[in-house]
């Protein structure tokens, strides 16, 4: 009697069947791992700017006291097509407040940003800072 050795055309192909399968789900797991990293950089990169904007708006004095602002951010800030809208209004006012006095003022700030064939993601912040209420300019 002769002892066989080595695999018959069955085991190599059920090997090859397992391998392949084992293979497609590792890439599949990996190109996924790949989008995730990619939409996190993404929302890093609007962390950013929002933190940048924020601090910008908080310091400006011509800020409107109640009333909101817009703007686009340029291809340096970053790379696909993005912008910002902050709404400003008074936030903690005291009962029988007038002209001159100090209270809180509320930034609410929404980033967005448009990623290559994705639908527009956004972002919002809030900031507070002390303010004067305006004195009434007259005609």
């Amino acid at each position: 009697m002769k002892s066989c050795k080595g695999f018959s055309l069955l085991e190599v192909l059920v090997a090859t069947v397992v391998m392949g399968i084992a293979v497609t789900g590792l890439i599949v797991g990996l190109s996924q791992s790949v989008k995730n990293a990619s939409r996190l950089a993404d929302y890093d990169r609007a962390a950013m700017l929002a933190r940048t904007k924020m601090n910008d708006l908080l310091l400006d004095v011509n800020l409107p006291f109640d009333g909101s602002v817009q703007g686009t951010f340029d291809g340096s800030e970053a790379p696909v097509p993005s912008g910002w809208v902050a709404v400003v209004k008074p936030f903690d006012v005291p009962p029988n407040a007038g002209p001159g006095t100090v209270i809180l003022q509320q930034i609410a700030l929404q980033i967005w940003w448009q990623p290559p064939a994705g639908t527009r993601r956004n972002l919002q912040v809030e900031g507070y800072r002390r303010s004067r209420i305006p004195t009434p300019v007259g005609p």
